[in-house]
């Protein structure tokens, strides 16, 4: 694991570094950069896998539309219609679309992360991310991930565990 020192101009490494966490970081084929793709070709576990999503609310108008960045293993699936829509304090929730994604973090799909992002938002990580020895999340873009023991991300300004934000995905059919 390395904490580089020197200012890189890369929001997420310089978070990585000025935050003290740990990390590694992993190049990637921007072509696998999708979890199960990613996970296959670079010998990752999928449950050493957490993804970050990118949540909206549904906003009255008189309103700003909430968000929240939610880490959850690639095993389990995010409850979006319950526990987030409750925190959000809204009557409905979706994931954002890649468009709503792209303008807030400044990050594709595929390599979304919590660090360095542009604005501040709420970041939910789920119990079973935190009990983890190590998991790998998004790099910033797509070419690259990031390697980290959980607790690092609670290292985060405005970053949160959250009990049962996700659920145990049952098994692929293959």
């Amino acid at each position: 694991m390395n904490r580089p020192s020197e200012p890189t101009g890369d929001p997420v490494l310089e978070q990585l570094a000025s935050l003290g966490v740990d990390h590694e970081v992993m190049a990637c084929d921007p072509a696998l950069a999708d979890t199960a793709a990613f996970c296959e070709a670079y010998g990752i576990a999928l449950e050493d896998s957490a993804n970050a999503i990118l949540v909206a609310g549904k906003a009255r108008p008189d309103e700003t539309q909430p968000f929240a960045l939610c880490l959850v293993l690639a095993t389990h699936r995010l409850d979006v219609n319950g526990m987030v829509r409750h925190r959000l304090g809204s009557r409905k929730a979706s994931f954002a679309s890649a468009e709503e994604t792209a303008e807030l973090t400044g990050m594709q799909i595929g390599g979304v992360t919590p660090f360095g992002l542009p604005t501040s938002v709420p970041i939910w990580v789920d119990g079973a991310v935190l009990a983890r020895d190590r998991v790998v999340v998004g790099g910033g873009s797509r070419d690259r991930k990031i390697l980290l023991p959980p607790g690092g991300l609670l290292q985060l300004p405005g970053s949160e565990a959250v009990e049962d934000l996700a659920r145990s995905a049952p098994p692929p059919e293959g």
